[in-house]
């Protein structure tokens, strides 16, 4: 499944730059951003602020720009927050065309139970997959049903979205199925009585 729905929104060019003309900005409702790649000259542009959180709480949002009146297809690259407040203070885009690869960070999604009493560590939250640009999917899907401990999901073992292509190496651990330390520790004890039982 792939979240990139073609969004489009009307932009419009930045003049004026600086802490405080991007105070401005937002305090507007919009949002400043940067549009880069392809050999082009950077782009700054505000965007509506309200559009942009909804679009992009999905990883790897494509946007279609309308900026004053030229048409731009965008990915939602990087997302710059206040640390404290979370409100979106900067956008970086990176210029895309439909049918062209990139490297783009997936989330992965757990699915499925592993055997009684153990954890799935889940190591990686996001795999890098070669998609396409207007195709990215959603999330990569990892099912743990009935692994046991010590039981390893690596990334070349996770099946991929039909034409993505794993960017990560092979061999990176993505899951690994562990027994929690309390309960090592409490079958340890209880090994340890039941020798000393033996023992008397």
């Amino acid at each position: 499944m792939s979240n990139n729905t073609d969004h489009t929104l009307g932009a419009e060019y930045r003049t004026s730059f600086g802490k405080g003309a991007a105070r401005k900005i937002r305090a507007a409702g919009k949002i400043p951003a940067v549009i880069y790649g392809h050999g082009t000259d950077p782009q700054h542009v505000t965007l509506p602020g309200h559009e942009i959180s909804l679009i992009i709480r999905k990883a790897n949002a494509v946007i279609n720009l309308d900026i004053e009146g030229t048409q731009q297809l965008t990915l939602v690259k990087d997302v710059q927050r206040d640390p404290v407040r979370q409100i979106i203070e900067h956008l970086d885009l990176l210029v895309v065309k439909k049918g062209e690869l990139i490297e783009a960070e997936v989330p992965v999604h757990v699915e499925g139970d592993s055997f009684p009493g153990t954890l799935a560590m889940l190591e990686f939250n996001t795999l890098r997959l070669l998609v396409e640009a207007t195709n990215i999917p959603e999330s990569v899907v990892v099912n743990i049903e009935g692994l046991v401990e010590g039981d390893q999901v690596l990334a070349g073992g996770v099946e991929l979205p039909k034409g993505a292509k794993l960017a990560d190496e092979e061999d990176l651990l993505v899951v690994n199925i562990v027994m929690p330390r309390a309960s090592v520790a409490d079958s340890e004890e209880g090994e340890e009585e039941g020798a000393e039982a033996d023992a008397s």
